[in-house]
């Protein structure tokens, strides 16, 4: 058999290790990844993760396309004849385009589908609590995460366990599925499956004010909150004065202190939520690092009870 063509489009650290296993598999023709932006504090102009994994490969096409519905963008795409488009974490991509991949275009979502469909999987399997979540390779259609599904890799959830802990699972899992679609398209051994609409629900992007805290919740639900958007964007409150970022906490039971309330003192850092008391374990104060609490403990000199703002 000819050596395919296949297309990778991905940006972020979680399509790195599929590009990698595609490319294992099969010598990836070219990649698609968002434009090098300015990053960090001193807002120098970086690639995407993508993009510096493909150098890494010897990838030597690499397209950086500012708009994806743009004429020369599809005629780059046209010219390089596709057996294959991967699509992993990247942008919606226009039908012009993936309908161009002879064997078919595909996904790789970091859900069971059809559930949590959207922007942030990871994120709402955690805050909503799911028990289990996986990835799911589908092929591409004009409403997004609604095409027909080609195969999934489950994974049951601990007890505990951040969204970035459930990204850094997921991802190898996402890898392997995305080389094995590709094996299957090529071959002809798929079984597209549609969806059921009406099993979906809904996983949308998250923004800063979804992560502001609401000691009136149960703390259950505070706890899935803070694992849920921990690291990023961080699940927060206001602390004397300053904004306090919360990534870890564990329910601690019965504490005698009301919503919104917080103790510090040989039990650790407890705030109190609607039905108990959560004792925080990883915290960062508005201006310094990420700590442990033990750590923020032996330098805490402020009152040892009051109110979060």
């Amino acid at each position: 058999m000819a050596t395919p063509s296949i297309i990778f489009m991905g940006t972020p650290d979680f399509a790195v290790a599929s590009l990698r296993a595609i490319h294992a598999a099969f010598p990836v023709t070219a990649v698609v990844t968002a434009p090098d932006k300015a990053r960090g504090r001193g807002k120098r102009i970086l690639p995407t993760s993508v993009k510096r994994a493909a150098q890494d490969l010897g990838i030597t096409t690499i397209l950086q396309p500012e708009r994806l519905k743009d004429e020369k963008f599809q005629q780059q795409i046209e010219r390089l004849q596709p057996d294959i488009i991967a699509v992993v974490a990247f942008r919606i991509l226009p039908s012009s385009i993936y309908s161009l991949a002879r064997c078919g275009a595909f996904n790789i979502h970091g859900s069971l589908l059809p559930r949590y469909r959207g922007a942030a999987p990871i994120n709402w399997a955690i805050i909503e609590g799911a028990r289990e979540t996986g990835v799911t390779s589908f092929l591409l259609a004009d409403k997004v995460d609604t095409g027909a599904m080609l195969d999934q890799r489950r994974l049951t959830i601990p007890d505990g366990m951040t969204a970035g802990e459930l990204h850094d699972a997921l991802m190898p899992m996402a890898a392997e599925l995305a080389a094995d679609t590709c094996c299957r398209l090529l071959e002809g051994r798929v079984e597209a499956r549609r969806q059921n609409d009406e099993e979906a629900t809904r996983a949308p992007k998250i923004f800063r004010d979804d992560c502001r805290i609401d000691w009136n919740a149960a703390a259950l639900q505070v706890r899935n909150l803070i694992h849920g958007v921990s690291p990023l964007p961080g699940a927060f409150t206001q602390f004397e004065g300053k904004s306090l970022k919360i990534y870890r906490a564990r329910q601690a039971g019965d504490a005698e202190i009301g919503p919104g309330e917080f103790f510090i003192g040989n039990e650790g850092f407890l705030a109190g939520c609607a039905d108990g008391a959560l004792a925080l374990e990883e915290l960062q104060v508005q201006g310094k690092r990420r700590i442990v609490v033990a750590e923020f403990l032996r330098g805490y000199r402020g009152p040892h009870r009051g109110h979060f703002a």
